[in-house]
């Protein structure tokens, strides 16, 4: 195990107040993976997450805390630079980024993004406006699992790097850039936000009633931006998942248990929408994240 995971692991331990019921590990088809330490019963939370990084939809800009994601209730505290905070610790943690953030025309990146459907290239801003605050190092995600590119993605996360390095450099920010942000260090960023990023849907429902359903997490509201993990991240995917990830008010998630497991099982989150058929799932699982499911379920054709 890296010494970052063994941090990581440290850290969210101290926030559960006690040892986690999980471990890192490889597996024997599927790289990392996290497996039980113990028997641990259905419904029990395993741990919580922060995001590395996160975005709010664009739509909802006005309607979204933009550093946690949380919804905004009634009037909300306060709005700055056309963006919500829900609270001035959300405002404070943002000012690193956001101060650079709202010294930027970002007309280009948006009609670009616009015309294209993208989202992704929002999270590798706010990533170098974060690297360049100081708030993070320009390595942070690499210990996460690229995407595999094909030459035509490639080529336009090309021309993605050229529009943001010049919507920078036009703002002032050329010696900020110069330690870090080269073409490869955008292209392996994005490459590891495609497949690890979560696209957050938060519970319209109370911890309480989470705990005591395990299909609470059909009841959301509708996505409210999206956000990369570090332990998140390692949970492999299966179509018939016995566990899942979940946002209660915030970009903050929590991992819990569908179903009793026992120790030294691996533990699994289903990466889409359980409810296509085996044809669907596999497409979406192949394009999106460059695999061929092989779970009981799609096995058998369900």
């Amino acid at each position: 195990m890296s010494l970052l995971l063994r941090r990581l692991l440290n850290t969210a331990a101290a926030a559960a107040r006690g040892p986690l019921p999980i471990r890192v590990a490889l597996t024997d088809t599927a790289g990392r993976g996290v497996f039980a330490t113990r028997t641990i019963a259905a419904g029990e939370v395993l741990h919580s997450a922060q995001p590395l990084v996160s975005h709010p939809s664009r739509s909802l800009l006005h309607e979204v805390c933009y550093s946690c994601l949380r919804r905004k209730a009634g009037k909300g505290s306060d709005s700055s630079g056309g963006c919500y905070f829900c609270s001035d610790a959300c405002r404070e943690h943002a000012e690193g980024f956001h101060g650079i953030e709202k010294n930027v025309d970002w007309s280009l990146l948006d009609d670009h993004c616009s015309s294209r459907g993208l989202k992704y290239p929002y999270m590798v801003k706010r990533l170098a406006c974060m690297v360049m605050s100081g708030a993070v190092g320009a390595d942070c995600l690499d210990i996460l699992q690229p995407a595999h590119l094909h030459q035509s993605t490639i080529t336009e996360m090309e021309e993605e790097f050229e529009l943001l390095d010049s919507t920078f450099r036009k703002a002032g920010f050329q010696e900020e850039l110069a330690t870090f942000f080269t073409k490869q260090w955008y292209i392996n960023v994005l490459a590891r936000i495609r497949v690890n990023a979560f696209r957050i849907e938060l519970v319209a429902s109370s911890y309480e009633d989470l705990l005591s359903s395990a299909i609470a997490s059909v009841a959301c509201d509708a996505s409210v931006g999206n956000a990369v993990y570090m332990l998140p991240s390692f949970y492999n995917h299966d179509c018939d998942p016995n566990t899942h990830i979940v946002w209660l008010e915030n970009a903050d998630a929590k991992l819990k248990t569908l179903r009793d497991i026992d120790e030294g099982e691996e533990l699994r989150i289903c990466y889409i929408d359980t409810s296509m058929d085996v044809n669907a799932r596999q497409k979406i699982l192949a394009e999106g994240f460059g695999f061929q499911c092989r779970c009981l379920r799609c096995l058998s054709g369900d």
